[in-house]
């Protein structure tokens, strides 16, 4: 076994007796903090305390671990054998009525017969040991019951000088006698708790037999004053107490307890000589008589102050009206200010309501003439509606012709821009037309090197004065409004907002002159638009880059009807009937451009221009 010796510097030295050898602590006493405490573990768990014993020992004080041993005492216990323990639980000793059946009063001193032991056939000796002979079944019960008192429910909380609460509470440990916690890191309630140095361990234990949890042990210590044990528990020799606590800091395991039992025997050294005793100096007379005067002084202060207090004391009551009348005139003052700081509030609240009952007065009045007003104008309405009634039918009429004359004046404004700017197949290539003689190509050959663009600029403006009119005639604005100027017509994108300037975004219908891109971007517009123009009226258009094919397409569309054309509102020709000369010509037209889209494949077989 080993013994601890503390080193003038506080760290604690270990020098195993059998050669073996433990670890130092790497901390300084004085630099234990709570941040370095990672876990606690018990040992030796034991609800109750019995007198612990040597195994072949007697249980009296020389048993005892921790009892003083003398040099003689100790010299004794070598020259006489070990005393074995008795084996049984009763006192062998006389009864003090009778022994051997003589009465104790009738020996005398010389009796030696009264002095012997008792004969074993009177007095039996009662074995302890009656598990051996005991069955399987008695014996587990018995086992059972050791265990249950043993094994327990423990769990432990830290607690802190500077916090109501505990820091830290452990887990339940269940039907353990040497439980082993979780390791815990104290760092995160911020260097308040870890730079501590004290603290305080409350464990808890429950038995199988228990109700509740009681409070086995509660410590209270220094960091300071623990005791290194090694690094690990199989380092250390010695045997552990009752409930021995043990601290796992981030150097090693720390403990409480200050001494140790030793397994052998350690011979005191030689006693020193004695001092001669030498006679104290006591107290003089002057001192005790300063003494005295002292304690006379304190009981004068004593009194006096018993004095004092009952003067006060009667002040008080004397004085008790005078007190009681002054609070409640403060009372009534105190109350009299919250009154009158109600009644203010209550002035301001009844000010608001006065305004906003004049205001909703004001809006009923408002109302009551609205709904006058609306009464008279129902009246009106209702003695009107006689009249109307009767002049519905004329005026659903009226719209209907109205209706018919607006759509046969399209018809015949339409028919006149086809007469003004005929559009006519060209015979070279499908699907190609000519405006008043140009040859306009698609827009997808609108590029080629081989068409003359002055040809192309002159078609594209008459193509633009067309779409403009036919914006104004059938009230339909165009997103794109073209600018028709002849061979140098121009058209408009309001809608690009990527381009700063107009002139950015006014884009040619003419090539020669202009950059490539901007011009085809400008009949792609003028293509738009048509397209336009072509869902307003419910057309399907077969190609966005068919500008004269659509174009004619939709023309026809309008001009198509039955009924003679309408006249001019304002003079002008006569009307000319279905079997004219005109009528004649657009039907042609739109038979050929019918033709021509079925033989290209552009429309179905059944599809027609109505």
């Amino acid at each position: 076994m080993s013994m601890a010796k503390i080193n003038d510097d506080g760290i604690s030295a270990f020098d195993d007796i059998k050669g073996l050898s433990r670890d130092r602590p790497w901390l300084l006493p004085s630099n234990r903090k709570l941040r370095h405490l990672q876990g606690i573990s018990v040992r030796n768990l034991a609800l109750s305390r019995p007198l612990s014993r040597a195994r072949g020992k007697t249980i009296d004080d020389e048993s005892l671990p921790h009892a003083l041993k003398t040099p003689a005492k100790v010299l004794a216990q070598r020259e006489n054998p070990k005393l074995e323990h008795s084996r049984s639980s009763n006192d062998l000793k006389s009864s003090p009525s009778k022994v051997n059946g003589v009465s104790r009063t009738e020996h005398s001193d010389s009796d030696v017969t009264a002095k012997r032991r008792p004969s074993a056939s009177k007095l039996r000796r009662r074995s302890t040991l009656n598990w051996t002979n005991a069955p399987p079944r008695v014996r587990q019960t018995k086992l059972e019951d050791v265990v249950r008192d043993r094994m327990a429910d423990t769990w432990f909380s830290i607690h802190c000088s500077n916090s109501p609460d505990p820091i830290y509470v452990s887990e339940v440990i269940e039907k353990a006698m040497n439980p082993s916690f979780r390791f815990f890191d104290l760092n995160i309630y911020g260097p308040s708790v870890t730079r501590l140095e004290e603290l305080t361990v409350k464990y808890w234990a429950k038995t199988e037999n228990m109700g509740i949890y009681t409070l086995l042990v509660e410590l209270q210590l220094c960091l300071r004053s623990l005791q290194f044990i090694g690094k690990t528990l199989e380092s250390f020799h010695h045997p552990l107490p009752h409930n021995c606590i043990l601290f796992h800091l981030s150097d090693g395991i720390y403990t409480s307890f200050t001494d140790l039992p030793l397994d052998q025997a350690v011979i005191a050294p030689a006693k020193a000589p004695k001092q001669s005793q030498v006679l104290q100096p006591t107290s003089s007379f002057d001192a005790l008589m300063r003494l005295s005067n002292l304690d006379d002084c304190i009981q004068d202060a004593l009194s006096t102050r018993e004095k004092l207090a009952s003067q006060i004391n009667s002040l008080l009551e004397e004085q008790k009206e005078s007190n009681h009348t002054i609070n409640a005139a403060s009372e009534a003052e105190q109350s009299l200010a919250s009154t009158t700081r109600f009644l203010a509030t209550s002035r301001k609240l009844l000010k608001t309501a006065e305004a906003r009952r004049t205001e909703l007065q004001i809006s009923l009045e408002a109302r009551r003439a609205a709904i006058a007003s609306g009464k008279l104008a129902q009246q009106k309405a209702q003695s009107h509606l006689a009249s109307a009634q009767a002049n519905l039918p004329s005026s659903r009429s009226l719209l209907h012709t109205t209706r018919a004359e607006i759509s046969g004046q399209l018809r015949r404004i339409c028919e006149d821009l086809l007469c003004i700017y005929p559009i006519e197949p060209f015979e070279q290539k499908p699907l190609s037309f000519t405006i008043r003689g140009l040859h306009l190509p698609n827009a997808t050959s609108i590029s080629v090197e081989d068409a003359d663009p002055l040809i192309t600029a002159a078609a594209l403006g008459y193509l633009a004065h067309i779409v403009h009119l036919l914006s104004l005639y059938l009230s339909s604005p165009i997103p794109y409004p073209p600018t028709p100027h002849g061979s140098t017509s121009t058209i408009l994108d309001p809608i690009s907002t990527n381009m700063p300037s107009l002139a950015a975004r006014t884009f040619p219908l003419y090539q020669k002159g202009a950059v490539t891109y901007r011009f085809e971007y400008g009949v792609f517009l003028l293509n738009s638009d048509i397209e336009l123009l072509m869902s307003r009226q419910g057309s399907r258009m077969v190609d966005l880059r068919h500008t004269l094919p659509n174009l004619k397409y939709l023309l026809t569309v309008l001009t198509t009807g039955k009924g003679q054309l309408p006249l001019r509102k304002k003079g002008g020709s006569k009307a000319v009937g279905n079997g004219g000369t005109i009528e004649g010509r657009r039907l042609a037209n739109a038979e050929e451009v019918e033709k021509d889209l079925h033989s290209n494949g552009k429309i179905p077989a059944t599809g027609t221009f109505d």
